[in-house]
């Protein structure tokens, strides 16, 4: 189930009864089909469907109609309704053709909404996507729960409408489960047995991943009965034994220390699909490709908090700033340092423009209703972003160079794949900003029902800005980031 909420920035707004007038969001004059479309609404909002024909297909639909008829609809501010319904009721109907043209114009959550409306609209819908012609790049959506929605439902506000969408997805409960990772699409979730799976919120498809029992610090334990029943952990890496005790988690309790981020990549060379793990013990990776029994180790380094797949490489990011390049395609894994220790980063990120950005976060926990007097007590801090830095690497050189602006880009930082996207491109972005939302595995999962940390970060003011008010978004699962995809995996 796909629903369409609207939001203003002081309240929430109801949608428009079917057959009336919409009069909370009038339409100004746009250039493009992009900008003038919420086709969300049209069904419920006469006045917009008349507005959107007028102004893209008039030259297609409008001619047979006088145009006395068509200057009143035009200035018509809402107070008649009567002539909005009575043109669209006598308007011909929508070809194929156009609805598909116009369709492919629409952002991927107002595009299957759209496809909701009707059978016809739907028809064009599904031709779209069969025909393979849907190419329009996706603005990314913060993607989140909320306890009046349901267990199963998540809500996608778009920063291109400005508004929420809910979508209800398969079992288990969303609410149930971690979100740690997001990439092409798709989520890295861990449900309350600590497995993990990836949803495809868009398409609703889900794909279990190898089970958590074949990582190689986990082993099972099973009951008199033959059940599982807990989790034995280790906690050595390859360079370092431990001398402690495996520690022994329940079925549900071990995805609170296991899990810090998770990827989906596409292999341009095979055309597969790889997971990607960022895991405790000591930040080490772990990978899968889709359809594999089994989770395999990368012994060789630990420390790792971020990566991004180039051309047949994954890049690794470790916290202390080294960059490494992994050939996973092997039957062993090669492992080649293109950049030492140079400073501490916390992403990594390809930039439209060729080459790499690693990207530095600072943030201060401030303590809510703050008493001098009293001893701090760590559960009433709340943690909020202070500062971003910047570096272009230079990989010739072994070097990097920090820059103070991103003139054209903005980045997307968080629980997701890092990105840098071209205002552009995406030109309902803020240009020179960071969009940020919490990804600290400790704070997320020590902390449960905290407020989040998540905004706008403007590079050149180095100030932040609220993405909405009032808060829309449970605390858990944390909020995260999302490309919108129909994208399917491949398993070979």
């Amino acid at each position: 189930m796909f629903q369409l909420c609207k939001y203003s920035s002081r309240r929430r707004i109801s949608p428009c009864k079917r057959g009336s007038i919409c009069s909370n969001y009038p339409m100004a004059p746009c250039s493009t089909i992009a900008r003038i479309m919420n086709l969300g609404d049209l069904a419920r909002c006469p006045k917009n469907l008349c507005n959107l024909l007028f102004r893209v297909v008039q030259s297609k639909l409008l001619a047979p109609l006088h145009s006395r008829l068509l200057k009143e609809v035009q200035k018509d501010d809402g107070d008649q309704p009567s002539m909005a319904e009575s043109v669209v009721a006598n308007l011909p109907e929508l070809s194929q053709d156009i609805l598909m043209e116009i369709f492919a114009l629409l952002e991927i959550p107002d595009l299957v909404h759209a496809g909701s409306v009707c059978n016809s609209w739907l028809s064009a819908y599904n031709e779209l996507r069969s025909l393979g012609i849907y190419k329009l790049s996706q603005t990314p959506c913060l993607l989140y729960t909320s306890e009046s929605a349901g267990d199963s439902v998540v809500c996608l506000y778009s920063l291109v409408e400005k508004r929420e969408y809910k979508i209800t997805l398969p079992e288990p409960p969303i609410r149930s489960r971690f979100l740690i990772g997001s990439s092409l699409g798709w989520l890295i979730t861990a449900d309350d047995l600590s497995e993990m799976h990836l949803v495809n919120p868009i398409t609703r498809e889900q794909i279990a991943l190898p089970s958590v029992t074949t990582m190689e610090h986990v082993n099972p334990i099973f009951n008199e009965s033959g059940a599982l029943h807990k989790y034995e952990f280790s906690l050595h890496t390859a360079t370092r034994v431990s001398y402690a005790e495996p520690s022994i988690f329940a079925l549900g309790e071990l995805r609170d220390y296991i899990y810090s981020k998770a990827f989906v990549f596409t292999d341009t060379f095979t055309g597969g699909c790889i997971v990607v793990l960022i895991h405790e013990p000591a930040g080490q990776i772990s990978f899968a490709r889709v359809g594999d029994d089994k989770w395999t180790w990368h012994p060789s380094h630990s420390h790792y908090s971020d990566c991004i797949y180039i051309d047949g490489l994954l890049y690794a990011l470790t916290a202390q700033g080294e960059i490494h390049t992994l050939d996973l395609s092997g039957p062993t894994i090669t492992m080649k340092t293109i950049i030492g220790s140079l400073s501490y980063s916390r992403y990594i990120v390809q930039a439209p423009w060729g080459g790499l950005l690693l990207v530095w976060r600072s943030v201060e926990d401030i303590e809510e209703d703050y008493e001098a007097d009293l001893p701090a007590d760590h559960a009433t801090f709340v943690r909020y972003t202070r500062e971003i830095k910047i570096y272009s690497v230079d990989t010739m050189g072994k070097k990097h160079v920090e820059i103070n602006s991103l003139d054209g880009h903005v980045l997307f930082l968080g629980h997701n794949q890092s990105l840098c996207l071209s205002t552009e491109q995406y030109p309902h972005l803020k240009e020179n900003y960071t969009y940020f939302t919490d990804d600290d595995e400790a704070w997320l999962f020590g902390f449960k029902n905290k407020r989040r940390d998540i905004g706008l970060f403007d590079l050149k003011h180095n100030s932040r800005e609220e993405l909405v008010s009032p808060q829309l978004w449970s605390n858990f699962p944390a909020p995260v980031w999302i490309t919108p995809s129909f994208t399917k995996l491949n398993f070979a």
